[in-house]
């Protein structure tokens, strides 16, 4: 898919999921990606807010994006994946909780060309909570970014909640590029 009509499907996904550039502080209101952010677990696509059940995601995704133009190819991103609903969407009092966190992405070559930051802990919404929306956020670092895991956070549970994305990346001087994002449900959820 070309990257216009990908931006124009994005936009158009994230407005109907409640996540307008501007009313979630990490998305500005100008956003237009620069790359095509995939994710996969397994054969499995994460599209623009499709549903996966948690034991769908109990392994990190693969994630793949192509080179931005007119970008120095030794430039690196980071990807951060957060759920803006938890504990649950009636009641988001530990957004964002970070599930995954990796800096030195290349483009073109993986995830495995990165560093966990935080390591992949996969979604596990309650099976009595509405679905939660989960949000992969690709980020341009600037040229000589060196983080370390304490940068971020501690791995425990409760360490994980309450992320401070935006403040994090103001920080760290990152820039969006890239979105792509799911809803996950526990295994038992019905709707």
């Amino acid at each position: 898919m070309a990257l216009a009509s990908y931006a124009q499907e994005l936009s158009a996904s994230l407005a109907k999921a409640g996540l307008v550039p501007g009313s979630a502080p990490l998305i500005p209101d100008n956003f237009t990606p620069t790359v095509q952010l995939k994710v996969n677990f397994g054969e499995k696509a994460v599209e623009l807010g499709n549903l996966f059940r948690a034991s769908e995601c109990k392994v990190a995704p693969s994630v793949e994006f192509t080179p931005e133009e007119n970008v120095d190819p030794s430039t690196r991103y980071m990807l951060f994946l957060i759920d803006p609903d938890a504990p649950t969407p009636d009641d988001p009092k530990f957004a964002y909780w970070r599930h995954w966190v990796v800096s030195g992405l290349a483009p073109g070559q993986g995830i495995d060309s990165g560093m966990n930051l935080t390591e992949y802990l996969g979604p596990g919404p309650k099976d009595d909570s509405k679905p939660h929306r989960y949000l992969y956020l690709l980020f341009r670092e600037p040229a000589g970014l060196s983080l370390d895991k304490e940068d971020v956070g501690g791995e425990e549970f409760v360490e994980r909640r309450s992320f401070k994305a935006a403040e994090f990346v103001d920080k760290f001087k990152l820039v969006l590029v890239g979105i792509n994002w799911m809803l996950g449900a526990g295994d038992g959820w019905t709707a």
